[in-house]
């Protein structure tokens, strides 16, 4: 029998802060009360002066995806021991679903990709790109393998997009069996069309990638995707929204109590479009979709983290090197591969510039990056929560340790960081999944392959 004690620290959930120890017994959390007895835990962890957080909770990555030509830098080997060095616990990554092919054999496929490999608990959505009326069972069948949401485009025609009828379909089976359908909302065929006017002008240099996905863009297809939703009785989530002008269409809908949900990621609370303008093609590294945007919807979008308009912040990590990957792009803004690297420095980023400065508590902190993830996502309270019979998914958090974010010290396996020299304060000290240490003091000390795959529960019944 496994037992860990962790004392002296002092605990932040998403509803309250409070000194206490922590009793860990085989994987679990067993008790939470000042001070407990010492001589019953096989390992203790002096947790004096630090804050004990549930491990952070990361619903959007991307990790050995295939994309534009090549596959994202990080695999689930390298990609979770990134997560755990910044403090994330567990991921949701995406299965894609090739055209032509049942959503089963797309779910194998992200099985094997992560069998042996992440360090941390995964689960998975499906990402939809083929669903005839025939197929609709494929996702009941899903949700019965613990795959409870499911992916659809608005953008990338040809590629990844449906159209409106196959999200319509998508939203009244989800109404039906409890799943979540998350949207990339931007409007795909008006942005397919000004790129081909704009290369056809000679414009190639990567600040076009954003010149040519205009906010409205975003914001008229996100509120067709709540139209949609609302239509079908489904609740929907928008996936990494960027801008002011969508933001205010979440916020009307639940504003009417509708049950639409929003994420947005650090990139588009911290960088703004003039990254794309760097030299050297140096703004490759900033293309990723939707785009960055102009400065001003930076605020606004840390105010609807504030006013709960927006319920979580995860990465949409997806890592391209800029040598050899990027590159590819280098006479064409559409062939650089989209995204960008940051599994590893979300709880640094939003905690700094999210607490420090003011904008968010400490207990809204958590709720962004750990419990309302879980919740949305079928994993609570198992995950997102320090309580009595969760995961003991922990993270001892130092609020005081300052940090150079670095390519030449981050452990995600790419060659260049979104957030090159930004210097937070607040770190992960000690890390906890499943009641083993797998990070202490800036070392892996866990076990390659030792993540689970997580069976999520459909939600269904009322959504708030």
């Amino acid at each position: 029998m496994s037992t860990t004690l962790i004392q002296n620290g002092t605990i932040v959930t998403s509803a309250k802060t409070f000194a206490a120890d922590i009793f860990i017994e085989n994987g679990r959390i067993k008790e939470i009360a000042s001070g407990l007895p010492a001589e019953n835990a096989g390992k203790i962890i002096d947790a004096g002066g630090m804050l004990i957080l549930p491990g952070g909770i990361d619903v959007h990555t991307h990790l050995d995806m295939p994309f534009g030509g090549t596959t994202s830098s990080d695999d689930f080997e390298t990609g979770t021991k990134a997560a755990a060095f910044g403090g994330t616990t567990s991921i949701i990554d995406f299965a894609i679903q090739p055209k032509g092919t049942r959503m089963r054999d797309a779910l194998d496929t992200w099985w094997k990709k992560a069998e042996n490999k992440a360090s941390i608990d995964y689960g998975l959505h499906m990402i939809v790109t083929d669903m005839p009326e025939a197929d609709l069972a494929d996702m009941d069948d899903m949700v019965n393998e613990g795959v409870a949401s499911f992916k659809l485009f608005m953008a990338y025609p040809g590629v990844l997009m449906v159209d409106d009828a196959t999200i319509f379909r998508a939203l009244g089976q989800t109404a039906k069996n409890g799943a979540l359908v998350c949207m990339h909302a931007e409007n795909g065929n008006v942005i397919d069309l000004i790129v081909q006017r704009t290369l056809a002008a000679g414009k190639r240099a990567p600040i076009y990638h954003a010149l040519t996905r205009p906010t409205l863009a975003e914001a008229e297809a996100v509120h067709r995707a709540i139209a949609l939703a609302e239509m079908s009785g489904a609740p929907i989530y928008i996936v990494h929204l960027s801008s002011e002008d969508a933001l205010n269409q979440v916020r009307e809908a639940r504003d009417r109590g509708l049950p639409a949900f929003a994420e947005t990621c650090p990139q588009y609370l911290l960088l703004s479009i003039e990254e794309l303008e760097r030299p050297n093609f140096e703004g490759a590294k900033y293309v990723f979709t939707p785009p960055l945007r102009e400065k001003h919807n930076l605020e606004k979008l840390w105010g609807g983290l504030r006013d709960d308009h927006l319920q979580v912040v995860s990465t949409d990590h997806c890592p391209f090197c800029f040598q050899d990957q990027k590159a590819l792009g280098k006479d064409d803004f559409t062939k650089i591969p989209n995204g960008g690297p940051g599994i590893e420095n979300r709880l640094q980023l939003i905690h700094h510039h999210g607490v420090n400065q003011g904008r968010i508590s400490l207990n809204r902190f958590v709720e962004l990056v750990s419990t309302t993830p879980a919740k949305l996502f079928g994993l609570y309270p198992r995950k997102g929560e320090v309580a009595v019979g969760s995961d003991a998914d922990l993270v001892i958090w130092n609020p005081h340790e300052l940090h150079t974010i670095s390519a030449e010290t981050h452990h995600m396996r790419v060659d260049y960081s979104m957030f090159e020299g930004f210097e937070v304060k607040g770190n992960a000290k000690t890390v906890l999944s499943r009641g083993e240490v797998i990070v202490e003091h800036g070392h892996f000390v866990g076990r390659t392959g030792r993540g689970e795959y997580l069976r999520r529960k459909a939600r269904g019944g009322a959504w708030s």
